[in-house]
């Protein structure tokens, strides 16, 4: 199919009268697309709320354990009484 062909294969479909929709069917719409939007925000808090209380108990932890310290050698015994 070449593109003078597709072109107006696709003017055709855009030109014709797009099918009826029951009407019983918007109010089903509506209420699925509340609930998902909803779900979407709760699951949008709760992994925010799992990222603040990782980032706290990172914190917390680093604080005090010190990572960033180097740990006393335990190889060598320390020198005294030269």
């Amino acid at each position: 199919m070449n593109l003078p062909l597709r072109e107006a294969a696709v003017r055709r479909l855009l030109e014709r009268t797009p099918p009826q929709v029951p009407p019983e069917l918007y109010a089903e719409v509506v209420r699925r697309g509340g609930r998902m939007l909803r779900r979407r925000a709760l699951a949008r808090r709760l992994l925010w709320l799992a990222l603040l209380a990782a980032a706290l108990a990172f914190a917390i932890w680093a604080s005090s354990a010190h990572p960033w310290a180097e740990p006393p050698s335990t190889t060598t015994p320390p020198v005294s009484d030269w």
